[in-house]
C-alpha cells in the first residue's frame, strides 16, 4: 500500500518537472534532458505499476495525475488573466485553472491506460506502443474543440540535440522522438528493479541514434539548399509596456498608447517599424480627429513601413483583431485579420457566456481571418504575420510554404502578454516562436506589449531581444530566408495527417496485438 502511494506521488513530481522543462521558473530556460528525464520517470513508474498488477483504470488514474499537475504548473498563470484583470474571484479562477488542465489531462490518462493495457514484454513493442499513444494524446489536445497545445513536450527542445529533427518533423515529431526515448530510458529505472545489461545498453543506443542523426539530417538539408539568404531588412520592433490594469482605460493606458506609438512611428527612421497587438487600443472611429490620417500620411510619401495592431470592425458589426500595414502610395493596402481566436478571450464557445460575463474582459467575441493570408511583400521580403498564440500552430503557418515561389521569407508575430504578468508565460511563448523558426528555417520577428520583443534567427537562436516590462525600441537588421523544409513541404500539403495516421496505426496494432495475446491465452 506505501509503495502504491510512493508510486502515486512519483506521477505528480514527474507532471511538475515536465512542466519546469518548457522553460525553468527561474530564467526561463528550456530543459530537454529534463523533459527526457520526467517523461522516462513516468513510462518507468507505468512499467512499475504494470509489474504490480494494476489495471488500466489504475494507470489511467495516474496518467491524469500527471497531465494535471504538468499542465496546471504550465499555464497556471492563466489565473492572472482571469484574476487579476479580468476580476473573476480567486477561487473560481483557480478552479477554472485546474479545471482545464484537469480536463486535457484526460488525453493522457487514456494514453496511459492505454499502455498498461496493451504493452507487450517485448522492449522494442512497449516503446514503439508509448511513442504512439503519446503523440496521439498531444494530438488530440492540440487540435479538439480549437485545440490548446501550450506546453507540448516538443517544446523543451528548442535547444537540445532533437532540435536537429525540428526542420523535418516538427514540434509533434520531436514530441513522438522524445517519447519513444524516454521509454527507452525508463526501462532503467524501473522501480523496485534492478537494471540488467541488456536494459542499459538498449536506451544507450537510442540515446546515441537520436543525438548523432541531426547531424546527418543538417549536412542534408544544407546540401539540397533547403534555406537560402534572401538578404537583409532593417525592422524596429516596439515594446510599450502598458500595463494591462491601464491598457483599456481612457485616460491612462489608452493615452500613453496613442502618444507613445505615435511618437515613435513618426520618429523612426527603420524599413520596417512593427507594433504589438491592439498596440493601439482603439477602433479606429474612436481615434482623435486626425490620428489615423496622419499616421498614414506619414508613410504614405515615405520608404518606409508600418505594421499596427489595432481592432476593426466591419459594416455588419464584426470585430478582428487584425493589424494594418501603413505604405507608400501607390502601392495599395494590406491587413491581416487573426484566424486562430483564444477561446473565452477573442470568441465564446457555445454555453459559455455567463462565464465571460463575470470577467472584464473587453472584445471578447471576435470573427475569424482566413487560412493562409497571403505574405505582406515588402523590400524583398515577404513577412507572414500571426497575432498571439497562433505561433502555436505551425501546420496553420505552414498553410503559406506550398508554393515555394510565394512562401514567406520572415515570419512575424506581435502579441499582447501583458494578460500573465512576469511570468514564464513570456519565456514559454519565446520557445514557441523559436520552434516556427527551426521548423521553417525563417527568422522570426517578435513584437509585444511587455516582452518577449525579439529577434529570432532562422537556426532558432535569440539574436536580439529587449528586457521584459520596459519601454523600448529593438532595432536590428533581419536576414530573410528562402527554399522549403521537408517540415514545411508536407505540412502544407497533408497537415499533421502523417503524424496523425503513423501514431493511430501504432496504436492499433498495439491494441490488435493485446487482443491475439488474449485470445491465445483464452485458448490455454
Amino acid at each position: 500500500m506505501r509503495t502504491a502511494a510512493l508510486r502515486t506521488l512519483g506521477f505528480l513530481v514527474a507532471g511538475l518537472l515536465q512542466a519546469a522543462s518548457i522553460a525553468w521558473p527561474v530564467g526561463g530556460r528550456p530543459l530537454w534532458w529534463l523533459q527526457l528525464l520526467s517523461l522516462a520517470l513516468l513510462c518507468a513508474l507505468l512499467d512499475a505499476e504494470r509489474a504490480a498488477g494494476a489495471r488500466w483504470r489504475r494507470a489511467g488514474l495516474c496518467g491524469w495525475l500527471f497531465g494535471t499537475a504538468w499542465l496546471a504548473a504550465s499555464f497556471w498563470w492563466l489565473f492572472i488573466s482571469m484574476h487579476t484583470y479580468g476580476g473573476l474571484p480567486a477561487p473560481l479562477a483557480a478552479l477554472a485553472v485546474l479545471a482545464l488542465a484537469a480536463a486535457l489531462a484526460l488525453y493522457y490518462a487514456a494514453a496511459c491506460a492505454a499502455y498498461v493495457a496493451w504493452a507487450p514484454a517485448r522492449p522494442a513493442g512497449a516503446v514503439l506502443l508509448f511513442a504512439a499513444l503519446w503523440t496521439l494524446a498531444e494530438l488530440l489536445r492540440g487540435h479538439w474543440f480549437t485545440g490548446f497545445p501550450w506546453g507540448a513536450g516538443g517544446y523543451a527542445h528548442v535547444e537540445g540535440p532533437l532540435a536537429g529533427y525540428a526542420p523535418w518533423v516538427g514540434v509533434y515529431g520531436i514530441g513522438a522522438l522524445a517519447a519513444a526515448l524516454a521509454a527507452c530510458l525508463g526501462r532503467v529505472m524501473r522501480v523496485g528493479r534492478p537494471a540488467r545489461a541488456g536494459a542499459v545498453l538498449a536506451p544507450a543506443a537510442a540515446v546515441a541514434v537520436l543525438a548523432l542523426a541531426p547531424l546527418g539530417l543538417r549536412v542534408l538539408h544544407d546540401d539540397g539548399g533547403a534555406s537560402q539568404s534572401r538578404g537583409t531588412l532593417g525592422v524596429a520592433l516596439l515594446q510599450g509596456n502598458i500595463p494591462q490594469d491601464e491598457k483599456f482605460v481612457p485616460g491612462a493606458g489608452i493615452g500613453v498608447a496613442l502618444r507613445w506609438y505615435a511618437e515613435q512611428l513618426h520618429a523612426s527612421s527603420a524599413p520596417l517599424v512593427v507594433t504589438p497587438e491592439t498596440a493601439i487600443p482603439l477602433l479606429p472611429r474612436q481615434l482623435p480627429e486626425g490620428y489615423w490620417a496622419a499616421l498614414a500620411a506619414r508613410f504614405a510619401g515615405s520608404g518606409q513601413a508600418a505594421l499596427v495592431g489595432l481592432p476593426l470592425v466591419d459594416a455588419s458589426g464584426r470585430y478582428a483583431n487584425s493589424v494594418v500595414a501603413l505604405l507608400p502610395q501607390p502601392q495599395g493596402a494590406y491587413r491581416y485579420d487573426k484566424h486562430h481566436l483564444v477561446p473565452f478571450g477573442e470568441f465564446i464557445p457555445p454555453g459559455f457566456g455567463w462565464f465571460i460575463r463575470m470577467m472584464n474582459i473587453p472584445l471578447g467575441d471576435f470573427h475569424r481571418g482566413a487560412l493562409p493570408q497571403a505574405p505582406l511583400a515588402w523590400q524583398g521580403q515577404r513577412i507572414a504575420l500571426n497575432i498571439c498564440y497562433e505561433d502555436l500552430f505551425g501546420e496553420e503557418i505552414g498553410a503559406g510554404f506550398r508554393d515555394a515561389a510565394a512562401a514567406p521569407t520572415v515570419l512575424l508575430n506581435v502579441s499582447n502578454i501583458a494578460w500573465f504578468g512576469d511570468t514564464v508565460a513570456i519565456d514559454q511563448h519565446l520557445a514557441i516562436s523559436r520552434m516556427r523558426a527551426l521548423e521553417f528555417q525563417r527568422p522570426m520577428l517578435r513584437a509585444t506589449n511587455t516582452g518577449a520583443t525579439a529577434v529570432i534567427d532562422h537556426r532558432g537562436v535569440v539574436t536580439h531581444q529587449l528586457p521584459r516590462l520596459t519601454r523600448g525600441v529593438l532595432q536590428a537588421q533581419v536576414e530573410g530566408r528562402g527554399g522549403i523544409t521537408p517540415y514545411a513541404w508536407w505540412v502544407s500539403r497533408a497537415g499533421l495527417a502523417p503524424l496523425w495516421g503513423l501514431a493511430l496505426l501504432g496504436a492499433a496494432a498495439g491494441a490488435a496485438a493485446a487482443w491475439r495475446r488474449r485470445r491465445a491465452a483464452a485458448r490455454l
